[in-house]
């Protein structure tokens, strides 16, 4: 049922494929636009534009839902958005582990929902969406029979939105072992305190692109986490992994998987921080053949990227001092504020910096079961690079 209107400022237009509404987008909204409710959105000239969640709590103000005025968003609806989505993902050819749902590309605002083999783990950020939990736990029991359903919703950004955090077993029960299959690994996935979900699942695609660049090398992986890229390089051939994180819970589960892989001769893993380790690496003259940088967001907020710019240009200067004339350097980032162009510009620095002339091999971004919204920066936010260092 819609609450209200809200009216954007002259000007302003909702261009194809938009999503989110910022609140100083807004001229006014009725006094009966309800905080979790829907709204209609209309332009300065009354037209109207969309419908989608209020929340004058959020600086995300309106998040749209549909641009069909007087469509019934009812649980029918959901169901249609929760089955197209997943249906798109088996079009692409994921079945065992993916991101099915992945919010506003796929028309459920502020829901994340991630398939471990038959276990869900999502996420909830948006008031809206937060109303309609039952019945999205309802229809995600509906379509896919999971073993378990497990929600994450352990995040800063629900407070925000005047929501609690909490986390825990929703339907049914978390098996004792969760095991995933990635290209050729065997990949172990902590559903209940692994970091977002449980695993990085954009990064999925990514890790089979290591092939060509792995066999008979040796391998620092930064920032392994549970060890994706490290498994998959040992099963490509490579000569010796060291895989570092800051971590040890992480790399425990590095070592596990190497071992359910057969690789764990090939492995070792290392608890640092990785700034630390890159310039005491430099100073006694270590170099791989392989380099594979994943850290963390270094800008969370765009008041923050100046200081996260410099941040990625030190340590990809230090990883290009540390990778082999002729070796390879796979370099990414999950800051969504640091766009490619701004990404490829930092990486010139460091080259410049680190003294090296570097080729552009292959550029990457987040699997394609996380399909990101052109035009709509937030949605686009991984990118990487696959250099060679001469």
């Amino acid at each position: 049922m819609i609450s209200g209107q809200v009216c954007l400022r002259r000007g302003e237009t909702l261009a194809a494929g938009c999503c989110w509404i910022y609140d100083n987008e807004i001229d006014w909204a009725d006094d009966t636009c309800e905080d979790g409710g829907l709204v209609e959105v209309l332009d300065s000239r009354m037209r109207y534009q969309g419908t989608g969640f209020f929340n004058r709590r959020s600086k995300i103000t309106v998040r749209l839902v549909s641009r069909e005025r007087g469509e019934t968003i009812d649980r029918a609806f959901w169901e249609r958005r929760i089955r197209a989505a997943w249906e798109n993902r088996q079009a692409l050819g994921f079945s065992n582990a993916c991101r099915v749902i992945f919010g506003e590309p796929d028309g459920l605002p502020g829901l994340t929902v991630d398939k471990f083999g038959d276990c869900l783990s999502f996420q909830i950020v948006s008031l809206g969406m937060e109303r309609m939990r039952d019945d999205i736990l309802a229809i995600l029991a509906e379509v896919f029979r999971p073993q378990c359903i497990y929600e994450r919703d352990d995040l800063a950004v629900r407070e925000k939105e005047g929501m609690e955090q909490r986390k825990g077993c929703v339907y049914g029960a978390v098996p004792p072992e969760l095991i995933i299959r990635e290209h050729d690994a065997l990949m172990a996935v902590d559903i209940e305190n692994g970091q977002k979900t449980g695993h990085f699942l954009d990064q999925q695609e990514n890790r089979g692109h290591l092939r060509p660049y792995s066999a008979g090398r040796t391998v620092l992986d930064l920032c392994c986490h549970t060890g994706g890229f490290s498994i998959h390089a040992a099963l490509y051939g490579a000569a010796r992994v060291q895989a570092v994180d800051v971590s040890e819970t992480a790399l425990a589960m590095v070592r596990g998987n190497a071992a359910r892989n057969g690789v764990a001769d090939r492995v070792e893993t290392v608890c640092a921080n990785v700034f630390d380790l890159v310039r005491q690496d430099c100073e006694e003259g270590r170099q791989f053949g392989l380099v594979i940088c994943d850290p963390p967001a270094f800008a969370k907020s765009r008041s923050a990227l100046d200081g996260a710019y410099r941040g990625y240009r030190e340590l990809n200067r230090r990883c290009m001092q540390l990778t082999e004339p002729g070796g390879f350097l796979v370099t990414c980032s999950c800051s969504q504020f640091m766009t490619q162009p701004l990404f490829e510009q930092m990486l010139t620095e460091a080259a410049k910096g680190a003294g090296r002339q570097v080729r552009l091999l292959e550029r990457l971004l987040q699997s394609r079961d996380h399909p990101a919204t052109l035009g709509e920066e937030h949605s686009m936010y991984l990118k990487g690079c696959i250099l060679q260092v001469l």
